[in-house]
């Protein structure tokens, strides 16, 4: 028995932090990185987890148990209703930058969750928990999917927005508000995207932390910041959907100058915004939880190379064009 499943990283175009205080964002998927989970039978008693790109290698029992990947296997086999615990081997792999705002920890989530789910549904005598009833075993849906690696992405980042977790286990550009139902929402015309890694890492946690004790000091202020960037984040999703991405430039632009305000820059997204900008992009922001991490640009196809040698030149460590469509 083998089961496979890949999920890819995401980049949030316009609503970072904002999002938090239920304010919309946009996000969409980044296919040219992803997240890889295999499951296979083992001769071994267990689930043993191999994950060498965080150096991982180690039963499930031995996990404390909040563990954010061991978390997500004991949730699939309970919601599963699986007794007793099969004996599996849990292969990871992933070649999405940890924590620079690409979502890793949700694409594993959601690629462990759904091969998990595939793995066990071919397990004889697996069944739902409705078994009794002589119903056949149905794979776990998209809005499970979503649900449960919401609840490992609190444990990655205290109080997440959900944005990461929604656009990676739909795979398409959404529209989100936290709490409300994920509006998926169509591209009127391709454009593409510059992505520039600073290569240090950003801990989405901490900059969450920070905004919010800035925002209970001065609410008023920060509730005006996070408004205009709730109108950015509705103008560019019109511009989008109407296939004038040429727009989104400038939006970018006023974007990345109210997460300055927010405090959650950094030098050297900076440098890569202004590098960027002057080799001919037409706009430019950080993208993510900020202080590191990526930064994001919007290029005509044709530049898209010459921008991504110029942020490699600024300093950053690694690009990605990926085409939005």
């Amino acid at each position: 028995m083998s089961a496979f499943a890949s999920a890819p990283g995401k980049i949030i175009l316009f609503g970072e932090h904002a999002v938090v205080y239920n304010r919309p964002a946009l996000a969409v998927p980044v296919t040219q990185v992803h997240a890889d989970v295999e499951v296979l039978d083992s001769p071994r008693t267990g689930i043993f987890i191999h994950a060498p790109g965080i150096d991982l290698h180690a039963e499930l029992t031995s996990l404390p148990s909040d563990h954010p990947i061991g978390s997500v296997i004991l949730k699939v086999i309970q919601r599963l209703d699986i007794s007793p615990l099969p004996n599996l081997e849990v292969n990871i792999s992933s070649t999405i930058p940890v924590a620079s705002g690409l979502g890793s920890g949700a694409a594993v989530s959601v690629a462990l969750i759904r091969s998990l789910s595939l793995a066990l549904s071919k397990i004889e005598g697996s069944f739902l928990p409705s078994r009794t009833s002589g119903q056949r075993f149905h794979p776990i849906s998209d809005n499970e999917v979503n649900s449960f690696a919401f609840e490992i992405e609190k444990l990655h980042h205290g109080t997440p927005s959900g944005i990461d977790n929604t656009v990676i286990t739909y795979n398409k550009p959404v529209y989100f508000i936290k709490g409300q139902p994920v509006e998926i929402f169509t591209v009127g015309k391709p454009f593409t995207i510059v992505i520039g890694d600073t290569g240090i890492p950003a801990l989405t946690k901490e900059s969450v932390n920070d905004v919010r004790l800035l925002w209970l000091r001065d609410t008023d202020k920060f509730d005006g910041l996070f408004n205009e960037i709730a109108q950015i984040a509705l103008i560019a999703r019109r511009s989008i959907e109407s296939g004038k991405p040429e727009l989104l430039g400038k939006l970018m632009d006023h974007n990345h100058s109210l997460l300055q305000e927010l405090t959650v820059s950094s030098p050297e997204l900076d440098q890569l915004v202004i590098a960027a900008r002057e080799a001919g992009a037409l706009g430019a922001k950080l993208s993510g939880g900020g202080r590191g991490g990526n930064m994001i640009a919007l290029a005509e196809q044709a530049k898209a190379e010459s921008v991504a040698g110029a942020l490699i030149s600024a300093g950053a460590k690694r690009t990605i064009i990926t085409e939005i469509r």
